[in-house]
């Protein structure tokens, strides 16, 4: 017992030496550890209302315990119609976000590493930087304001899109089902594509220059540049981007969602998260709300266990 005892506080005694040597870092590294315990751990008990017959009045330890009747509710029951139109919104949605969206930062950071120019690169960055620190009642007003304005088309996209004939005249581009995920699509790439191609600019630009000066010897062009120099330096960080999007397939906000959809797009429009706030906040059933929460954060979470075990068999990048 003496010796256990010994080994533990020989333990102690050389854990305490790291953290007071380095006690600057752990201080800063506390804030962080604090906000996830209260803002991302501490809420985790909240999952239990999706097992039980919630009653505001009776608080969780007070509910019923019903065990998976509320997911049983959910996929085979009365909601299950909006549910399954709202999990293949959602799906199409991120899938559609992911083939059209995934690659303009990648192209944008390229485009920002071919320009020579300093001042003109930093001009063009800001002003695609800019619309990420736009809120999305603001983006999407804007948006709303160029495509339609009242009982007619009057924004400045809507006309000219009836002008070249690409939509019929009279087209009400946000009263219109089937108009709603392009334009949701294109809404997040022009408030996000500049943002994220932060990272795909600071790994270019980690990439050694006597790679590129190796190439030129060689008689390579710009285009063999990019293929054989440029996206094998940066792969690993578009291995790991690629994982982690992957890993938010079924994570739609719903801010933009509620704010540009109406009864006449539900069909297309309604995701996940607004099911989950009309459901469970809106219509007080917060137990359904709940389940249908938890059963997109597990799928989410194997989609990124996947993602990352399919990686790491193919290559030598993962996240784990």
């Amino acid at each position: 017992m003496k010796m256990k005892s010994v080994i533990k506080e020989s333990k102690l005694v050389r854990y305490g030496r790291v953290i007071l040597s380095d006690w600057q870092l752990y201080a800063l590294l506390l804030p962080l550890v604090i906000w996830f315990a209260l803002w991302a751990y501490k809420p985790m008990g909240g999952l239990l209302i999706a097992f039980k017959n919630y009653q505001p009045n009776l608080g969780i330890g007070g509910s019923e315990f019903v065990g998976f009747s509320n997911f049983i509710s959910l996929i085979n029951g009365a909601f299950a119609d909006q549910f399954w139109r709202a999990f293949r919104n959602t799906f199409l949605i991120s899938l559609y976000g992911l083939i059209y969206g995934f690659p303009i930062p990648i192209i944008l950071a390229l485009f920002f590493s071919e320009l020579t120019h300093n001042g003109y690169r930093k001009v063009i960055q800001t002003l695609t930087y800019l619309p990420h620190f736009l809120s999305e009642v603001t983006i999407t007003s804007l948006v709303l304001t160029l495509l339609y304005n009242g009982e007619v088309n009057t924004g400045v996209i809507a006309t000219a899109l009836m002008g070249l004939n690409i939509i019929p005249e009279g087209t009400k581009l946000v009263q219109e089902a089937s108009f709603f995920r392009p334009l949701y699509i294109i809404t997040g790439i022009w408030k996000e594509a500049g943002y994220s191609s932060i990272v795909y600019f600071a790994a270019i630009m980690s990439v050694s220059p006597t790679l590129y000066e190796a190439i030129k010897v060689d008689g390579g062009n710009k285009l063999q540049e990019i293929r054989f120099v440029t996206f094998p330096g940066m792969a690993p960080t578009l291995i790991i981007m690629i994982i982690m999007r992957i890993g938010q397939m079924l994570t739609v906000g719903y801010e933009r969602i509620i704010l540009l959809y109406n009864a006449n797009t539900y069909e297309t429009a309604d995701v996940l998260s607004s099911f989950v706030f009309r459901i469970g906040l809106q219509g007080g059933n917060q137990a359904l709300g709940a389940s249908a929460g938890m059963f997109n954060a597990l799928i989410g979470f194997a989609l990124v266990m996947g993602a990352n075990f399919i990686s790491r068999q193919v290559s030598e990048t993962s996240l784990w």
